[in-house]
């Protein structure tokens, strides 16, 4: 009960915000439709609702498997298997998150379907995918995370040199949209629960920096699908 409530609190506390702005600025600068406008406040209490039960179901269901996965995978003490089901976690948590969607059916409609929304999808998920396996590479083996960001970014400023420019923004954007809801939780999940069982391992100081590292996957994978493209 009590995270039900600290979860409707938490909702309000973000949606109420840019309600109240775009109510001012309805009364004062631009008016828009009435109906518009009765249409933005039913959308801020279905999207209000909507992110309640979406939070709720993170939190009870989502972050405690994500963490329970990550320890049996470890127990089973098979590198192969861990980075296996790692990649294919990656992929398939990046294929339900919303943002992803949202971020590919906008570039499929400005770019009169040159660049199909199934392609990106599917090229961001491959991208979190592997940089997930990496990131457990990471945890089991103690790479320090300064060394993987810093190849990972040198091989993002290289080949944004032979992409072609619409590529570029849209690449840091799909990194940032696999930072969503849904990603975020379930990859610091698995990775904590790797972390917890391994010896040696702190779960504060090697579970952490995985949601860094898989958002440079789908940079660099965009930016190859703008190689490949161009």
């Amino acid at each position: 009960m009590e995270n039900i409530k600290e979860t409707i609190m938490e909702v309000i506390y973000s949606v109420l915000p840019i309600t109240l702005v775009v109510t001012a600025l309805q009364f004062t600068i631009i008016w828009l439709p009435m109906e518009t406008f009765i249409q933005f406040l039913v959308g801020a209490v279905m999207v209000s609702i909507g992110l309640i039960l979406f939070l709720l179901g993170v939190n009870v269901g989502l972050q405690p498997v994500g963490e329970m996965i990550g320890s049996a995978l470890s127990k089973t003490r098979s590198l192969w298997l861990i980075l296996f089901f790692a990649f294919v976690l990656g992929v398939v948590v990046t294929v339900a998150e919303p943002d992803v969607r949202v971020l590919a059916t906008q570039i499929d409609q400005v770019s009169n379907g040159e660049i199909p929304q199934s392609i990106l999808i599917m090229s961001v998920a491959l991208g979190v995918g592997i940089f997930v396996a990496l990131a457990m590479l990471r945890i089991i083996f103690s790479i320090k995370i300064v060394y993987l960001l810093t190849i990972g970014y040198g091989l993002v400023f290289l080949l944004a040199a032979f992409t072609p420019p619409i590529f570029v923004p849209i690449s840091f954007d799909s990194g940032g949209v696999t930072t969503g809801p849904l990603t975020v939780p379930f990859i610091l999940s698995l990775g904590l629960g790797v972390a917890s069982v391994l010896r040696g391992k702190s779960a504060s100081r090697d579970g952490f920096g995985l949601v860094g590292l898989a958002s440079i996957g789908p940079i660099l994978s965009v930016l190859i699908l703008g190689v490949i493209y161009g």
